[in-house]
């Protein structure tokens, strides 16, 4: 990546910092506790009425299953999007684009130019907009998926990355170098508040089923952030136990009960009570844990292990590792998602400017696609689900 943009030099700075302290010192791992390998709780017997649903947050829709957050996300496509052409949109961060791939015959059907350095393909909220986060470009560009064209380009500081408030009111800009998360209104992208972060790096996150508050990862400073929905606050802030933690994606559980943060550090992922917020443990799951993705029936999560060319699945019952499958002659699996019926994980492949299509059921490689430099955070579109909580598509 060039050496001017503040985003990359920061990581470049920080992925240093983090290997120097990480090989300097072998306790921090030694004291770091393995997740066990107790069963998740089972759900209700056939027959026996559900607890009610909690309060969610005014304006959320209702949550429909408790014991399976990502419900709505499998099956039949939102009216929103069911006549979208099926694509999949790869930002390259280094060639300042965005790579449009038909899945159905695994080729590059469009490039498209936007900003500089795009970072994510996020959906909107409603579904019905796709905005490029162009980082160094301080810029949105939005796409219409119904048409794959471009749109406006909204002024928008330092938007690394993008989520958005589960009722739907505020986009959620993580700004990076700026150290602030930016609630913003989700159609007009205008500031309504601008929550300084005492972190380096915030990057992704996840909102608590009940949608009243969320888990943020600082990937330069290696801390976790949980912040009310509502209030736009800060509430607590905790170091990870491990020198050098550089955590990335993160995930809810299907129960709501555990998120899940990938480190490229820690070459695993924490896993955290948010509720309690107490302090996580870790569970390896290869070298340079990065995305998570949930599968279609919510069984499984599969997890992309960037710096040795694998990816990982996780049973969400058992609370334990299953499978990993390897990439023929490695790559760089970095940010993805699955298609619409389950049978295809898409993941960029960041250092090696292209794009792999991986069949879910038996980690064969179906596709390895060229595309431009520094693919990142790709997102698979439509997908099913009533609403986006952003970043490359988590719908609930």
């Amino acid at each position: 990546m060039p050496p001017t943009t503040k985003h990359t030099a920061a990581l470049l700075g920080g992925v240093l910092l983090a290997l120097l302290t990480a090989c300097g010192t072998s306790a921090g791992r030694s004291n770091v506790q393995a997740v066990g390998s107790e069963a998740a709780a089972l759900p209700p017997a056939s027959g026996r009425a559900r607890p009610p649903a909690p309060p969610g947050l005014p304006g959320m829709p209702p949550v429909l299953d408790t014991k399976d957050v990502y419900s709505a996300d499998r099956g039949e496509l939102s009216p929103v999007v069911k006549d979208f052409p099926s694509r999949i949109y790869v930002p390259n961060t280094n060639s300042d684009t965005v790579t449009v791939i038909d899945p159905a015959t695994y080729k590059v059907i469009e490039t498209i130019k936007v900003g500089r350095q795009p970072q994510h393909v996020v959906p909107s909220w409603d579904l019905k907009t796709l905005w490029v986060n162009n980082d160094i470009g301080d810029s949105l560009t939005a796409i219409a998926p119904a048409t794959g064209k471009t749109g406006r380009t909204v002024p928008v500081s330092d938007p690394y990355n993008l989520y958005f408030t589960p009722d739907g009111k505020y986009a959620v800009v993580m700004a990076s170098m700026d150290k602030q998360l930016v609630f913003r209104d989700a159609h007009t992208m205008k500031t309504a508040k601008a929550v300084p972060v005492d972190c380096e790096g915030v990057n992704h996150a996840d909102f608590s089923t009940d949608g009243r508050y969320f888990i943020v990862s600082c990937e330069f400073s290696g801390e976790l952030l949980k912040v009310d929905t509502a209030a736009m606050k800060v509430v607590a802030q905790q170091k990870l136990p491990l020198a050098g933690a550089m955590p990335q994606d993160v995930k809810l559980s299907p129960d709501g009960s555990t998120f899940y943060i990938a480190d490229m550090i820690a070459d695993g992922m924490w896993v955290l009570d948010g509720k309690k917020f107490t302090t996580p443990k870790l569970l390896r799951t290869g070298k340079g844990a990065h995305g998570l993705y949930v599968s279609r029936d919510s069984k499984e999560m599969y997890i992309s292990n960037r710096g040795e060319g694998s990816v990982s699945v996780f049973d969400f019952a058992g609370r334990k590792l299953v499978k990993k499958w390897h990439l023929p002659g490695g790559g760089s699996p970095d940010m993805g998602g699955v298609s619409s019926d389950g049978k295809v994980l898409w993941l960029s492949g960041r250092y090696n400017a292209e794009v792999y299509a991986i069949d879910t059921t038996t980690g064969k490689q179906l596709a390895r696609i060229p595309v431009g430099s520094g693919p990142h955070g790709l997102a698979v579109y439509p997908q099913p689900g009533r609403y986006s909580l952003g970043h490359t598509g988590v719908f609930r």
